[in-house]
């Protein structure tokens, strides 16, 4: 007999949440108490994770209240979070300093909405995003353009790495794309409040999802040195630099990572040194996976401004470095009248194809004194204020992650619904609907969780919880991305179906614009640790 399959319970998922929540909160006193992070990076990295989970969780009980598919979609994601946290739970009990049987009251809860026929039942229930009409607009737009011009170029750029056509680009310049966070004063869209963080994750999700490398990607770079110029440039560099950066006429990179030092920046060697007649800054040392760095026409550079070195972040200032345009096999220039040099290497990659990372050096490059950013009041504020810029620009990753993840979902389902196996389509498998089912049910639930961040940095909050759906979205993009291969079978493992594109981009998410294991340490678990003390 089929099993009788539960009805949304969205007061037992939020009491399941609760149990969740303070069973973290004690696993965090405890981390705290013995010996902290550094004495117990494993308990910490699980501990930030499985917190990002039932925060994400917390967040889509909201949405669950909207109707009958939005409860089971939250429902089933609680179940699911909750998991998780047990199964890293799970004999290291002692190291999170929590008795298991504190969460045994939401077994039901979970049992209920990991069943596999309620689960199935979700396959193709994705859920309405409940945007309002302007944000309705801005999908719409997006998703065409996504359509219309991404997808029919993504499958060439990626197969022969290819650079991305200068027609995608213009396009989106015109459609104002890359002035949705500059200042309506500066020539953007951006008038403060919720909406241009939403309108920023509903494009970049919808480009994402016609290509990672050829669509998504093009807007953060610009996003991230608009925010640096407006929390700290000068009124001169406002004026000068982010009408240009709304209309495309220029196309930023960020210049930040260097060979031996990632996401710990203090330790950065690319120095700034002032030119003998005070003028200018020269530029000497390198720079790597700097992405979009041979088309793009300025560096967001951070270098080191004073050369002692115990000053760490407070020693470092952000420059706009100008440079012309290259094409995606390197580039080689010399200043004139200067001499001074700048060669990009093209660092080949196994996904995120069209951006093209590079290591940069640079020669007693020149920049004038106008372009470091703040002028003397930016001196040595440089980590800063490109932080600014980071810490939207996580939440930016994780639109992309999301609009792989639909990409993905999308190629699935439509590939199981016409591939016959054993004499009848693979959708009508009953594994096949609860992976399926999985997938719409994190993609909808991070879409949410990601509103609800915007909305929260809108009010100049939420940079934890930035990093939150950072950590949690990039981790299941990759899970979606394998499962959406492996539902194609072997033609998964083909370039000539979209799926294994999606998959290797979405390997990339957890690396870039933070990894994932400082990003569980340094910032998610380090953030918990000081809220409990």
């Amino acid at each position: 007999m089929p099993t009788e399959v539960a009805a949304p319970d969205l007061a037992a998922a939020a009491n399941a949440v609760g149990l969740a929540r303070t069973a973290l909160e004690q696993a965090t006193e405890h981390l705290a108490a013995n010996g902290g992070i550094d004495a117990n990076q494993t308990v910490a990295y699980d501990l930030a994770h499985a917190a990002a989970a039932i925060e994400n969780a917390r967040a889509v009980l909201d949405y669950g209240a909207k109707g009958d598919v939005e409860a089971r979609i939250a429902c089933a994601f609680v179940a699911d979070a909750i998991h998780d946290f047990v199964t890293r739970l799970i004999g290291r009990d002692e190291q999170w300093g929590i008795d298991p049987t504190m969460l045994s009251e939401a077994h039901g809860v979970v049992s209920a909405y990991r069943d596999p026929a309620f689960l199935a039942a979700l396959a193709d229930q994705q859920g309405p995003r409940h945007l309002d009409d302007d944000m309705g607009m801005v999908q719409d737009t997006f998703r065409r353009f996504a359509e219309d011009k991404i997808k029919p170029v993504a499958e060439h750029i990626h197969r022969t790495n290819a650079d991305i056509p200068e027609d995608l680009i213009q396009g989106l310049a015109e459609l104002g794309t890359f002035g949705l966070s500059v200042p309506e004063t500066y020539g953007g869209w951006a008038t403060g409040g919720e909406n241009e963080y939403l309108s920023m994750v509903v494009a970049t999700e919808e480009l994402s999802r016609g290509s990672l490398g050829a669509g998504g990607s093009l807007i953060t770079r610009p996003e991230i040195l608009t925010r640096a110029l407006v929390k700290g440039g000068t009124e001169e560099q406002k004026q000068e630099w982010l009408p240009k950066l709304a209309t495309g006429e220029i196309m930023a990179a960020v210049a930040v990572t260097e060979p031996d030092y990632g996401s710990d920046v203090a330790g950065l060697k690319v120095t700034a040194t002032k030119t003998a007649d005070g003028t200018g800054w020269a530029i000497n040392g390198v720079k790597t996976w700097c992405t979009f760095a041979a088309r793009a026409d300025v560096l967001m550079l951070l270098a080191r401004t004073d050369p002692d070195k115990s000053k760490a972040h407070r020693g470092l200032s952000l420059f706009i470095v100008p440079k012309p345009r290259g094409d995606g096999h390197g580039f080689e220039f010399t200043q004139d009248g200067t001499g001074g040099k700048m060669e990009g290497r093209a660092i080949d990659t196994i996904g995120y194809r069209g951006m093209h990372s590079y290591e940069v050096a640079f020669d007693n490059w020149i920049v004038p004194n106008e372009n470091q950013i703040g002028g003397e009041e930016g001196l040595g504020r440089g980590f800063y204020l490109q932080m600014e810029g980071f810490e939207n620009g996580r939440l930016q990753t994780a639109a992309r992650a999301v609009g792989v993840m639909q990409a993905a979902y999308e190629a699935a389902y439509d590939y199981a619904a016409n591939r016959v196996v054993f004499g009848e389509p693979i959708l009508d498998y009953q594994l096949t609907k609860v992976k399926l089912a999985r997938m719409a049910v994190i993609i909808q639930s991070a879409r949410q969780f990601m509103y609800e961040v915007g909305r929260m940095m809108a009010k100049g909050e939420g940079a934890m919880e930035a990093s939150m759906v950072k950590a949690y979205v990039c981790r299941a993009a990759e899970w979606v991305t394998r499962e959406a291969l492996q539902i194609h079978g072997g033609m998964g493992y083909a370039e000539e179906f979209p799926v294994s594109r999606l998959f290797v981009d979405a390997r990339v998410l957890s690396i870039f614009e933070g990894a994932d294991e400082t990003l569980a340490l340094k910032v998610i678990a380090r953030k918990l640790l000081a809220n409990a003390e």
